[in-house]
C-alpha cells in the first residue's frame, strides 16, 4: 500500500511574535498503529493525524505537535465500522451513548428497515406512543429529517442515517390496512419518498413479511423505489421470504432493482428453516447471476445462526391487518382464532412463519410490555405451552393477547455453516438487527439478542482471528468501505485525507464478543478508542462525555450542491 501524505504546506500555521505559542498542527494525532485504511489493502504502519473533523494525514505524518495523542502501538486502525441495520431509534433517545455498539467500533448506525421515524400523521404519532414498550418518550417531530436532527441536538456519541420505510409511507396515506393505492394515491406515496430523499434519506427500505409492509405488491414498491433511484438512493430490504419462498423473494428485489434502476440490497441475507437450509447455493446463484448482468445486488448479515423478531413473525399476515389492536381483536374471536391456529400448522404456508422453521423449542422468549409476563423471559415458546397445557399455537396467541403487542422472540433457524459461509462474500457487509444498549434499566427491563452487543467483535473475533475465514483487512473494508459506497456516503468510509475522522484502534488478538443467549446484556472488550468526526467519542475502554455524531446524509440532499433528483436514477454513477 502507499503512504498517504498530506501536503505539509495544508497543515502549516503561522507563526506567531516572540513567545507566542505555536498552534497544534493535529487535534489528534493516533501513533504507531497498524493502520487498515478500509481498501482491504495489506496494513501499513504508521499514525493518523486529525484536525478538526478531517483526517489530513494517514501514514507518515508531517512532524508537529498535537493536542491529544493515542498511542496505537500493537493495534490497528480502521475505518469506523458502518451499522448497515440498525434498530437504535428508540434507545438513541434514551441513550445518546449507544455504547453496545460503540464499544465495538460503530460509528454509523443507518436505520429504517420497513419502517422509519417519519414521515409521521397526527394519527401515527398518537398510535405509536399508545405502543412504546419500556422506553418512554414524546414523539415531537413529524418528518424522518426533524427526527434525526432531534437526535443530533440531543447529542448522540455516533453518526445516524435512514432509509425513508416504505411501509411509514403506505400507512401516511393507506393506513395500516390490506388495500392497494389509486393512482392518486401513489402519487401522493411516491412524493412522500422524494421529499425524504431530498432531507437525506439514503433510500426506500422496506420489510415484506410484516404487516403493513406486506401487503406492498412489487408494482407499488418499483414506484417508490425509482423516485429514490433517480435522487441517487438505494433500494434495501428484508425481502418477502427468507424461507420456502427464498428464490423468489430474490428475484422479485431483483426485479424492483432492474425497474426502478436503483442498486438493491438484501437485509439480513440468510436461509431460514432446516428444510430450506440447502437453497442457499441457489440463491447465491440468483444474486451473482443479477450481479453479472450490470445489476448492483449486495447484501448484509449478522454474525449468529438465530435471528430475533415477534410472534408476528409466527402468524398469518391476514389477521394483522389494520395494525396491533385489530389483530388481537380477531384473535379474541374463537372462529379466528381456530383458522389463524390451522395457517399455523399447515405444511405449506402462505406467509412467512418463522416459528414453524424454528421450532417451538427453538423459539425463545425475550421481550414483553406486560410486566405480570416478564417472568417469562428466557423461556421457550415450548416450555410455556407445556407450563399452561396448551399448544405451542395456542401459547403464542395468548402471549399476544396478555402483552397487548408482538412479542420479542428470538427464532433458532439457521445453518452456522451457512453463516460462516456467507461472511466471506465479496459483496456482504453487516448489521446487527438490533438497538444499541447498556446492561442498565431501562434496557434489563427486557433481555435482547446477543447480536446488540457482540455482532462487529464476533466477525473479527470469531470469523478472522479464529476460523480465518476472512483475513482482518477485507472484514474492515466489509465494515467500512464497501458499505460507505454502497450507500453513497461521500467522505466517510475510508482512512483517507480529506475524509471525515471516523476511526477505530482495537487489538485483533483480544477484541472479543462475551454476549450470549442466556446473557446477552454484556459488552463487547478490545476496542479502546473510536473517533467519530474527529472527537474521541471512546477512550481507553470507556465513553467520554462527548456527543459528536451526525446526521448523514445521501446523495439526494438538497444540502450538497450536486444533490437533489434526476431526471432518471440512470443519470447517477453508481
Amino acid at each position: 500500500m502507499k503512504r498517504v501524505l498530506f501536503a505539509a504546506a495544508a497543515l502549516a500555521v503561522a507563526l506567531g511574535g516572540p513567545g507566542q505559542a505555536q498552534p497544534a498542527a493535529y487535534d489528534l494525532l493516533i501513533r504507531d498503529g497498524e493502520i487498515y485504511d478500509g481498501s482491504g489493502g495489506l496494513a501499513l504502519k504508521g499514525d493518523v493525524g486529525i484536525k478538526g473533523e478531517r483526517i489530513v494525514c494517514v501514514g507518515s505524518c508531517p512532524a508537529g505537535a498535537a493536542a491529544k495523542t493515542v498511542n496505537a502501538t500493537g493495534k490497528a486502525i480502521s475505518p469506523g465500522f458502518i451499522n448497515m441495520l440498525s434498530w437504535s431509534t428508540e434507545s438513541l433517545i434514551e441513550d445518546g451513548r449507544g455504547q453496545s455498539e460503540l464499544r465495538q467500533g460503530v460509528t454509523l448506525q443507518v436505520m429504517g428497515e420497513g419502517s422509519s421515524m417519519g414521515p409521521m400523521s397526527p394519527r401515527m404519532k398518537q398510535t405509536e406512543t399508545q405502543r412504546q414498550g419500556d422506553i418512554k418518550y414524546p414523539i415531537t417531530w413529524t418528518t424522518l429529517d426533524e427526527y434525526l436532527r432531534f437526535l443530533e441536538e440531543k447529542g448522540v456519541s455516533v453518526n445516524v442515517a435512514s432509509f425513508i420505510g416504505s411501509a411509514t409511507v403506505r400507512e401516511n396515506v393507506l393506513g395500516e390496512g390490506d388495500v392497494d393505492p389509486t393512482p392518486a394515491q401513489l402519487a401522493e406515496m411516491r412524493a412522500l419518498v422524494v421529499k425524504a430523499m431530498e432531507d437525506g434519506a439514503l433510500g426506500v427500505g422496506s420489510s415484506l413479511i410484516y404487516a403493513p409492509g406486506t401487503f406492498a405488491e412489487t408494482d407499488e414498491l418499483a414506484a417508490l423505489v425509482g423516485e429514490a433511484g433517480r435522487c441517487g438512493g438505494i433500494y434495501i430490504s428484508h425481502i418477502r421470504s427468507e424461507g420456502s419462498r427464498l428464490i423468489e423473494a430474490i428475484d422479485e428485489l431483483i426485479e424492483i432493482s432492474r425497474r426502478s434502476g436503483a442498486p438493491a440490497e438484501i437485509y439480513h441475507l440468510k436461509a431460514s428453516g432446516k428444510e430450506n437450509w440447502g437453497k442457499l447455493d441457489a440463491a447465491l446463484a440468483r444474486i451473482e447471476a443479477a450481479r453479472a448482468s450490470g445489476l448492483r445486488i449486495t447484501a448484509d448479515m449478522y454474525t449468529y445462526p438465530a435471528s430475533s423478531t415477534g410472534l408476528d413473525a409466527a402468524m398469518p399476515t391476514w389477521v394483522q391487518a389494520g395494525g396491533v389492536e385489530q389483530w388481537i381483536t380477531r384473535l379474541k374471536d374463537p372462529a379466528t382464532r381456530a383458522k389463524v391456529i390451522g395457517e399455523m400448522r399447515s405444511g405449506t404456508p402462505t406467509f412467512e412463519n418463522l416459528q414453524r422453521g424454528a421450532g417451538a423449542e427453538g423459539t425463545l422468549l425475550v421481550g414483553f410490555k406486560n410486566p405480570k409476563l416478564k417472568p417469562l423471559t428466557g423461556k421457550t415458546l415450548a416450555e410455556v405451552a407445556k407450563d399452561r397445557g396448551v399448544s405451542p399455537e395456542d401459547a403464542a396467541i395468548d402471549l399476544v393477547i396478555e402483552d397487548g403487542s408482538r412479542v420479542q422472540v428470538v427464532y433458532f433457524s439457521m445453518l452456522e455453516a451457512n453463516v460462516a459461509r456467507q461472511v466471506a462474500l465479496p459483496w456482504m457487509s453487516f448489521g446487527s438487527d438490533a438497538a444499541s444498549q447498556a446492561p442498565e434499566p431501562p434496557f434489563t427491563l427486557s433481555s435482547t439478542h446477543p447480536r446488540a452487543y457482540g455482532n462487529f467483535a464476533r466477525l473479527l473475533a470469531k470469523y478472522v482471528r479464529e476460523e480465518k475465514r476472512l483475513t482482518l483487512a477485507e472484514a474492515v473494508r466489509k465494515l467500512s468501505a464497501l458499505p460507505a459506497h454502497n450507500l453513497g456516503l461521500r467522505d466517510r468510509g475510508l482512512l483517507k485525507a480529506g475524509y471525515y475522522a471516523d476511526a477505530v484502534v482495537f487489538d485483533p488478538a483480544t477484541i472479543q464478543d462475551h454476549a450470549t443467549f442466556e446473557k446477552p446484556h454484556q459488552f463487547a472488550t478490545g476496542v479502546s478508542e473510536v473517533v467519530v468526526n474527529g472527537q474521541l467519542a471512546l477512550a481507553n475502554g470507556e465513553p467520554t462525555a462527548a456527543r459528536p455524531g451526525q446526521v448523514v446524509r445521501g446523495r439526494g440532499w438538497t444540502g450538497w450542491k450536486d444533490g437533489g433528483c434526476r431526471t432518471s436514477a440512470k443519470d447517477w454513477s453508481w
